[in-house]
């Protein structure tokens, strides 16, 4: 089977996005939703049954940023930031990080 985590980390702030909210939806629509931990990674998204097909986690960007306390314009540059991703058959382990911060982010398949 494929598993799945992820890791938000802040580069405005330079640490782990703690409190932020985080959705997965796979092909049959939504699967989990959660918030990031202390060390920025998300308990409830972590799958080990995971099968191949089209998924995407939805980030909440510009709530976790206005809840410490940073002005952001209306509407915010980034509101949500939406990584859409695919999973093969016997793909493995998918690691999605993000980093993010109000004007810019990264991702890419970790391990």
């Amino acid at each position: 089977m494929n598993s799945l985590s992820t890791h938000v980390l802040d580069t405005m702030h330079g640490r782990p996005a703690a409190g932020l909210g985080l959705a997965l939806t796979g092909p049959h629509g939504e699967i989990a939703r959660g918030t990031t931990n202390a060390d920025g990674r998300c308990p409830e998204l972590m799958r080990d049954d995971l099968k191949p097909g089209r998924y995407a986690i939805r980030f909440s960007v510009a709530e976790y940023f206005r809840s410490l306390g940073v002005v952001l314009p209306d509407p915010p540059f980034l509101d949500e930031v939406v990584v859409d991703f695919g999973i093969a058959a016997d793909g493995g382990h998918y690691h999605v990080p993000l980093l993010v911060s109000p004007y810019g982010y990264s991702t890419y398949r970790g391990s």
